[in-house]
């Protein structure tokens, strides 16, 4: 049957020190030790193979290169105006090593934490097992001969030598060199929480762990390599965006070309240093030179929240998301139920219900089961008893009976599901009261998990009442979704309850829909049916049962304590393993987008100003008619040419620390964010030049530069 959505109603060994968390290094903007290394790397990426990635650059460089030849030329036959083409080629120059810069910058602060994560490796041993279920017969061998398939054994103060997966044991691990976290994470074999990260620490018990990776092919081998951003390709919006810029560069290239010859007609020559200036000037070197860095320095604020992308394209895309699917539990609730009230049915007290319901639960390790035994104690006085050995037989749950339960001193007692419970009420000779089903479908339409419990003593079975279990439903939960839905982002709750609890749980936590009694290939059909829609999807999963639809997803959040299938499945994992982070993944990917627009806006009306500064100064002289449009008062055709190139080279700078941060997001409708992006970007990238111009036009003349 196909899935379908529901609209709630409105409403000692290896004990090397590990590496620091990589999205919190602390490091100021402009860290003197960044800015040396890139310095460093600004002319290193002079290499024309470099630049010729970036074909408006590239064009810069050539521009360079070509200036400088003759200015050496000029120089060695000792012409006249020397000066002002030195300055000309040095603000050439300069134009381009500041767009290398900006990207060195960006690349910069994540080789920063790819070194931090580098400094804390060190050759660690591990404890090799020949025989997984021998834990007495170990070969201790140097942590990186471990091969995918080797068995390893961990115990209290070891660090975990390689990524696996637990296939015995259970224990209390410190994850905090990788997710900055000091609470320590339980990690137990058969379940969603089975997969554990090479350079973790065990802290208590042990744990026999399959490895999965070969060395160089780590969890944290392939974060240093997705920091570092040495694999980092070009999303399709911004090949897009390059081929535009590339468009426009051919345009301008092809109109300074013809001026030229125009000059000429007019009887007179002009410079080829200042047609270069000019092509310079007038090309968006702007975004050209800041296009990468705004790409890297969106991946790096993931790093920075503890995020791990691995490409430029799944941060790109979270930008574009139209639908987030979220899991109820844990995401939306705080994940564990707890007991709220004692519903008895007639013919049985609620005191008699709470004495049952916490016996039942004596040997319930799970939240759950510790909360009824609270609320007994609480609500009725009635103190835990201890089970002797030998005195009961403990019942476990299995997905089979959905129920759990205790067998004491001749009494049967069973709590869970109320058609599972009901039906072994029959079954035993028992009736069920009508009432018990009205008690059921109460607590499940206010949002709780109904719990039944009965008992079978003296041959007798009898349903005795309810436990209401209640999902509590995050704090500020409400108001991240009305932020999602400013952003017009469309959110779907998945869950395995009922109808009527789900229906319960979105209304109150204010969800669009939701996709109730939830198995994996309802999730499956549900983003496939919005991507037929044309629509992007993100989703967040953690268990091998999510995998098929973390790797459908456009964004697919995996939680770093999920199996290892789920973070291979995703193409984002997050170190914090916090559902609820898929909020500011999108808000970060929005940010990337609404950057590059901004700054693409303000780079195109910068070129706009900048033509009326240099075109009237060059042809004045010819075609003093042009002089009108010369609105600044430029001091001359030369002063006017430089302090162009000046600005042109310096507004890169000045915008580098924008490109890194980001132009700050805020909900909005589009037409509302276009008009915003216009005002402060297109009227101030038309403003900003003739202000700037002008003042290096005043200082130049000034200083008697030109």
């Amino acid at each position: 049957m196909p899935a379908t959505l529901n609209r709630p109603e409105p409403a000692p060994v290896a004990t090397a020190p590990v590496a620091a968390t990589p999205g919190r290094t602390g490091r100021p903007l402009f860290d003197p030790p960044l800015v040396r290394r890139a310095a460093g790397d600004a002319l290193a990426k002079l290499n024309p193979r470099h630049m010729v990635r970036n074909p408006v650059m590239f064009v810069v460089l050539v521009g360079s290169a070509a200036t400088t030849l003759i200015l050496a030329r000029d120089a060695m036959a000792g012409a006249r105006g020397t000066g002002f083409t030195l300055q000309i080629v040095l603000w050439l120059w300069f134009t381009v090593l500041f767009a290398n810069f900006a990207e060195a910058m960006a690349e910069g602060r994540g080789k920063a934490q790819a070194d931090t994560l580098r400094r804390g490796r060190t050759e660690a041993s591990a404890r090799r097992l020949a025989d997984p279920s021998d834990r007495d017969t170990v070969e201790t061998v140097p942590a990186a001969s471990l091969r995918a398939g080797d068995h390893i054994l961990c115990t209290p103060g070891d660090v975990i030598a390689s990524d696996g997966e637990v296939v015995m044991g259970v224990a209390s691990v410190d994850e905090s060199a990788i997710t900055g976290e000091s609470a320590p994470v339980v990690r137990e074999s058969g379940g969603d929480r089975s997969a554990v990260t090479g350079g973790t620490r065990v802290l208590s018990d042990w744990l026999v762990i399959r490895v999965t990776a070969n060395p160089g092919e780590t969890f944290i081998d392939r974060m240093i390599a997705l920091v570092e951003g040495a694999s980092r390709q070009k999303t399709p919006n911004e090949i897009a965006l390059t081929i535009l810029l590339s468009g426009l560069t051919i345009i301008f290239l092809l109109a300074v070309a013809t001026l030229q010859p125009f000059a000429v007609y007019s009887g007179g020559r002009i410079p080829t240093v200042v047609l270069v200036a000019l092509l310079v000037c007038l090309i968006p070197t702007t975004i050209g030179g800041l296009l990468s860095a705004i790409g890297i320095a969106g991946m790096d604020r993931m790093i920075q929240h503890n995020v791990i992308a691995t490409s430029g394209r799944a941060v790109e895309a979270a930008g574009d998301i139209n639908t987030l699917l979220l899991d109820k539990t844990g995401t939306i609730t705080l994940g564990n139920r707890q007991a709220a009230e004692f519903y008895p049915v007639p013919g049985t007290t609620a005191e008699r219900l709470a004495d049952r319901a916490q016996l039942a639960s004596l040997a319930d390790e799970t939240p759950e089961g510790r909360s009824i035994v609270v609320l007994a104690k609480e609500r009725y006085g009635i103190r835990g008893r201890t089970l002797a050995a030998g005195t009961h037989e403990l019942v476990p749950f299995t997905a089979q009976t959905r129920m759990s339960g205790i067998d004491l001193d001749g009494m049967q007692l069973r709590k869970g599901a109320g058609d599972a419970v009901s039906r072994w009420v029959r079954e035993n000779g028992g009736t069920v009261p009508p009432e018990l089903d009205a008690v059921v479908e109460r607590v499940s339409r206010e949002g709780g998990t109904p719990l039944v419990v009965a008992e079978r003593e003296n041959g007798e079975a009898r349903a005795l009442g309810v436990v209401y279990l209640k999902d509590v439903v995050k704090g500020g939960i409400q108001e991240r979704f009305e932020r999602l839905r400013a952003m017009g982002i469309r959110t779907i709750m998945i869950t395995g309850d009922n109808p009527l609890t789900a229906a319960a749980i979105a209304q109150e936590a204010g969800v669009d829909d939701f996709l109730a009694e939830a198995r994996p290939e309802d999730k499956m059909e549900v983003i496939r049916r919005e991507q037929r829609g044309g629509r992007l999807v993100a989703m967040t999963g953690d268990g091998t049962n999510d995998a098929p639809a973390l790797a459908q997803a456009d964004v697919g959040v995996a939680m770093n304590t999920g199996t290892q299938a789920a973070r291979e499945a995703g193409n984002m994992v997050d170190l914090d393993s916090n559902p609820t982070k898929l909020i500011e993944v999108v808000e970060i990917g929005k940010q990337l987008l609404m950057t590059r627009g901004s700054l693409t806006t303000f780079s195109i009306a910068n070129d706009v100003a900048k033509y009326f500064a240099i075109i009237p100064a060059m042809f004045a002289a010819t075609y003093p008619q042009l002089d009108a449009l010369n609105v600044m008062r430029l001091a001359s055709p030369q002063s006017a040419i430089l302090a162009s190139v000046i600005f042109n080279a310096l507004i890169i700078v000045a915008l580098i620390p924008l490109a890194l941060r980001g132009v700050k997001y805020r909900p909005a409708a589009a037409s509302v964010i276009l008009r915003r992006n216009l005002l402060v970007y297109g009227l101030g990238g038309l403003i900003v030049p003739f202000v700037g111009i002008k003042l290096i036009d005043v200082m130049l003349t000034a200083l008697g530069l030109v």
